[in-house]
């Protein structure tokens, strides 16, 4: 299956210093080209299964214009993580979970603070050691909501909406969550018993893996555009500021196990697609199948903005305790929520024609340029925010969308893109250890897991620096300011 980097490398034509692209040749079935976004560093360090799955991916029906790779792309489940596809639903487009993933709506939210990191510092252990207590996480942890499954499927149907109504949060949170926090068309009727069984429990929970919350700080060499800075909160040096990053928990896995099985069975049989992976398992999005997991799927993207914005809440909570003012007075401000395990119909301009397309963003973040109708009012000048999670160790940074993003669909990079398995991470590193070393580097950590602790080490991952560059020098997202950690909750 797979083959050596350097030996695909002789199988590239290099469109520019950031863009390499696979022709259709390559591969028998390939539809369009394959396309991957990176420095030529990235390339040669490139998982070489992604080149099977790029190209995998660029053989389903109805894919427009390019299968495209990320620059934090690595392997994954079916797509590339880091893998970006448009469907033309007109055109027999297909919708795949392997596209999207089964953690639905994984994604990022962060908040400013008026505080600074001269204020936070004496108080950094007892923050994390609180937001520990109230934050869930780890492998199964179940929330502080105690709600029905009745109640649930109302849950996953109103999204982020239900949560401001039961005092979860502030109404000016949902015009800063993308989709308003809420996708239409979610439709209860179509999740399992078991997907519910998962899911009514967990809301308010980060989880384990790579999810995490983090207390960060805006140091002042690090802001690149001030004035940009500025429009999305960060408005004083030092300024601290929370990124958190967790998805649909148990729930959005069971839906995406039950649709996969749902589309092995017909896939061939009713609508007489062939795929080479049967982990790109997949229906027309316009089939019975197609929309009823759509719907479902929606569901899962629904639950995961429910979950943050519990989350949002617990953390403002806690802040508010420990500093002894209120959330408000403290300025605990949402910048914006994004989400990157997502499949979403959008208008794109296609070789000078508006198409509705099908968008797969699988480990890939939405990132939308100036004036484009999506963006919230208050970000209409500058673009979409777009937060992009580095290793716990390193640093995580906030971008804006950009007007050359249409060449991806306005998709960015999601994180930093793993270089190795969490089993040879374990292998490398102790999670002991390593949370010593980090607080010698004035980052204090807590984890439910210290063989997880170990899985995240910074070494594990790509160097975030490279990909942030590999993505601005794209022309796909411009950087705004990096963010260094001082605190973590980790998964």
């Amino acid at each position: 299956m797979g083959v050596e980097p350097m030996v695909m490398m002789k199988n590239l034509k290099r469109i520019s210093d950031t863009v390499w692209e696979i022709p259709v040749s390559y591969k028998e079935g390939m539809r369009v080209p394959a396309r991957i976004y990176g420095t030529e560093k990235i390339i040669q360090e490139l998982d070489e299964a992604v080149y099977d799955q790029v190209t995998n991916v660029a053989t389903l029906p109805g894919i427009t214009k390019y299968a495209l790779c990320m620059p934090d792309g690595h392997f994954g489940y079916g797509f590339p993580i880091g893998g970006v596809a448009a469907m033309d639903v007109d055109q027999g487009g297909v919708i795949s979970p392997g596209g999207i993933g089964f953690d639905i709506n994984c994604g990022m939210r962060l908040l400013v603070t008026n505080l600074t990191y001269k204020d936070v510092k004496p108080h950094i252990k007892k923050l994390v050691d609180k937001l520990y207590q109230r934050v869930p996480a780890g492998v199964g942890s179940s929330g502080f909501v105690k709600i029905s499954r009745e109640e649930f499927r109302q849950v996953v149907e109103k999204g982020a909406r239900w949560c401001i109504d039961n005092g979860y949060g502030w109404e000016e949170d949902l015009e800063l969550i993308e989709e308003n926090g809420c996708m239409k068309g979610a439709d209860a009727s179509k999740i399992s018993e078991k997907a519910i069984d998962r899911g009514f429990n967990q809301i308010g929970t980060l989880g384990s893996g790579n999810h995490y919350l983090e207390i960060q700080v805006a140091r002042k060499e690090h802001i690149f555009d001030r004035d940009l800075a500025e429009t999305l909160g960060i408005t004083r040096p030092d300024q601290v500021v929370v990124m958190f990053h967790c998805g649909s928990r148990g729930f959005g896995h069971q839906v995406a196990t039950d649709y996969l099985q749902v589309f092995l069975k017909v896939m061939e049989s009713k609508y007489g697609i062939k795929i080479l992976d049967r982990e790109l398992a997949c229906a027309p999005l316009n089939s019975p199948e197609g929309q009823a997991y759509f719907a479902a799927m929606k569901c899962g993207i629904n639950m995961s903005y429910v979950n943050r914005q519990v989350i949002l809440h617990r953390i403002r909570e806690v802040f508010s305790e420990i500093f002894g003012s209120s959330a408000e007075d403290l300025g605990m401000h949402m910048v914006y929520d994004v989400a990157h395990n997502t499949a979403k119909l959008e208008r794109h301009i296609v070789d000078g024609k508006e198409r509705s397309l099908l968008v797969h963003r699988k480990g890939a973040t939405r990132a939308f340029g100036p004036g484009m109708a999506d963006v919230p009012e208050r970000y209409k000048e500058i673009g979409q925010p777009v937060i992009i999670g580095g290793s716990m160790e390193t640093g995580s940074y906030l971008l804006v969308g950009v007007p050359t993003g249409d060449q991806t669909f306005f998709s960015t990079a999601h994180g930093s893109g793993r270089t190795m398995s969490r089993t040879k991470a374990r292998k490398t590193w102790q999670g002991d250890q390593l949370q010593r070393d980090m607080l010698r580097k004035g980052i204090y950590v807590r984890s439910t897991s210290k063989p997880g602790l170990a899985e995240e080490a910074g070494g594990a991952y790509k160097d975030i620096e490279d990909v942030i560059e590999a993505a601005e020098l794209a022309g796909i997202s411009k950087r705004v300011v990096r963010l260094t950690p001082i605190g973590n909750v980790k998964g």
